[in-house]
């Protein structure tokens, strides 16, 4: 006479799906890791707190994090919102066409050398850096600096083999690197108001404060004609999910402690 642990094992072999509740695959988890080579590019993952006589630089993680207040505001269906993806695209593609434009000028010099096969010069320690951002316009950001990152490896070689000046290679490195944390300045214009689409065609408090504070929203953009090719599903948060993603109203007034880049690579 068989036991009742032998009938239950007997009817789970029979039935597998009845042997557990949860039969489907587990959530899926990843690592991304941005690798660079040189001081200049690695200066801009993580920018520069301000002083007293320095104003703040932004780097790429002060980048991604203001991102990830857009982004979530942006699924909540603020139009303003919506309105900085595309200004982070257009100012993202715009510096990184400049940069392979240059790229590219530059192995053509190289590649004219009488008798000489020139190797990019390679770092023997690399830096490198895990990254958890919460959308994909950060992760542009950090391949922005890869590309950054090539473009000087490739100046300092040029200058090392005779093809540029110490001058040409300095103005040129401090040129793209304002270009570059430009664009890592890009989302501080944006300031969280608490608005959505309803609010201003309602013309709340809130949408009136918001449209003093970042101007008139395209047509286009506000009707969503016009959104950044990576734009989130629209996704209306209750009040509560909104605190604790910390998404909350921000103090409007300009933020002048803050610098695009005005200074050279030294100094961050």
């Amino acid at each position: 006479m068989s036991s009742g642990k032998s009938d239950s094992k007997h009817r789970a072999e029979q039935h597998p799906e009845d042997a557990s509740v949860d039969t489907g695959p587990g959530a899926l988890r990843g690592q991304v890791w941005l690798t660079v080579q040189t001081r200049q590019a690695q200066r801009l993952i993580r920018g520069r707190n301000g002083n007293a006589n320095k104003p703040a630089i932004i780097g790429l993680v002060g980048f991604a994090d203001r991102l990830r207040v857009i982004w979530q505001a942006a699924r909540n269906d603020d139009p303003y919102a919506d309105w900085w993806l595309v200004k982070v695209h257009e100012a993202l593609e715009r510096v990184r066409d400049l940069v392979k434009n240059e790229q590219a000028a530059l192995e053509a010099q190289l590649e004219q050398l009488l008798a000489l096969e020139v190797a990019v010069a390679e770092s023997m320690k690399p830096f490198r850096i895990a990254l958890q951002f919460a959308n994909p316009y950060a992760y542009r950001g950090a391949q922005l600096i890869a590309e950054y990152d090539k473009f000087v490896r490739t100046l300092l070689t040029a200058h090392h083999v005779g093809v540029l000046s110490g001058a040409a290679i300095e103005g040129l490195l401090n040129a793209y690197a304002r270009k570059i944390r430009g664009v890592f300045a890009v989302p501080q214009g944006y300031h969280f108001l608490n608005v959505d689409r309803a609010a201003l065609q309602q013309g709340t408090a809130n949408a009136s404060r918001a449209r003093q504070v970042m101007g008139d929203i395209p047509e286009d953009v506000l009707t969503g004609a016009h959104q950044a090719p990576l734009a989130p599903r629209k996704v209306r948060f209750p009040e509560a999910a909104v605190q604790h993603i910390r998404l909350k109203p921000v103090d409007a007034e300009p933020r002048a402690d803050i610098a695009a880049g005005n200074d050279d690579i030294g100094s961050t």
